[in-house]
């Protein structure tokens, strides 16, 4: 089964088009970032326009690189939440364009769960159920996967998600957005224990996470010897909150994992693709005897190939949308 997959959910405009859930035969991405990195983040009108401009060309590029036309596509896939809303309405609304001009059934499909499913890409051998770490810009979620398209939120932030601190941690140092990744690379050259930093506990919900505490004591660090005239070594603060918020994600998601007695284990999101997170994990599930499976870090971050990849479960399952199919900027995961 090949489907054409959108997603316009934040700043990357995309179409792929994906054969079983499993297989890639095209994968295209408009990125905004170099735009949005004039203002520091991500500017919801901004995106909206250039989603719109981009649509068109990405979904014809990824239908010729697939060598297909789309007399060879046998579903639509769109992102319809969570995201920017008015990013989410360009996406949605061309699929359904698309889907009433071709009479191709159109496959509604959460950001979420699109991440989750990139590893089905990068891993065809996975199966649930297992337990995945879902950490992007927006979210951090521990998410009990019990089939493709059943799952449970056990572990949540309650402010922050990680790739946030991450990048708000990033600007105070002056680097440019998206600044999580530039914050990992000058990582590698820090010493970790350089600065101690909290490690916010949430005492009644055991696998949930708390960032914005440790957002902001690194910032005051920052800050406070910025006014006391003493120069940190950037490399040592990167390295040293890098480790305070792994050491968040892992703890938690481990404790999860034996608690629920998942030994099967999966990442997804953006911040997947942070170094440490992958070599720590990957060290400590080697102690446990756990599997461990990650994304390519070119499927870490918004893309369509995801899309159609989780789309095909989605249509197995029978959710199919009409034309009153709508855009949500939240939506649990738990609701597909």
């Amino acid at each position: 089964m090949k489907i054409l997959a959108i997603e316009s959910s934040c700043d990357e405009t995309a179409a792929a088009v994906v054969e079983d859930g499993r297989f890639v035969l095209s994968s295209v991405i408009a990125s905004q970032v170099e735009e949005h990195r004039l203002y520091g983040g991500v500017v919801p009108e901004i995106a909206s326009r250039r989603h719109a401009e981009a649509i068109v060309p990405v979904v014809s590029r990824s239908l010729g690189e697939a060598g297909l036309t789309l007399k060879d596509i046998d579903a639509l896939a769109v992102t319809y939440a969570p995201g920017l809303i008015g990013a989410l309405l360009v996406g949605v609304n061309f699929a359904k364009g698309l889907s009433l001009a071709t009479g191709l059934p159109l496959i509604p499909t959460h950001h979420l769960r699109s991440h989750i499913a990139s590893n089905y890409i990068s891993n065809k051998e996975l199966k649930p159920p297992f337990l995945c770490l879902v950490v992007s810009g927006g979210h951090s979620h521990i998410v009990l996967v019990n089939d493709y398209t059943d799952m449970k939120i056990i572990g949540r932030t309650r402010d922050d998600a990680a790739g946030e601190a991450f990048d708000k941690a990033a600007r105070t140092m002056g680097m440019s957005y998206p600044g999580g990744i530039e914050l990992d690379r000058v990582a590698e050259d820090g010493d970790p224990l350089a600065f101690r930093l909290p490690r916010p506990v949430v005492h009644d919900a055991p696998y949930d996470f708390s960032f914005s505490g440790l957002k902001t004591a690194v910032i005051n660090l920052i800050h406070n010897s910025a006014q006391k005239g003493v120069e940190l070594n950037k490399a040592d603060v990167c390295a040293s909150f890098r480790y305070a918020v792994v050491d968040c994600l892992v703890t938690n998601f481990l404790k999860a994992a034996r608690d629920n007695n998942m030994k099967r284990l999966v990442i997804a999101g953006g911040v997947s693709a942070n170094s440490l997170l992958r070599r720590t994990l990957t060290t400590e599930c080697e102690k446990l005897g756990y599997e461990l499976y990650m994304p390519d870090k070119s499927l870490c971050g918004d893309n369509a190939a995801m899309v159609g990849a989780q789309a095909y479960y989605e249509y197995l399952s029978g959710n199919i949308a009409g034309s009153d199919l709508n855009a949500y900027a939240t939506k649990s995961i738990e609701e597909g």
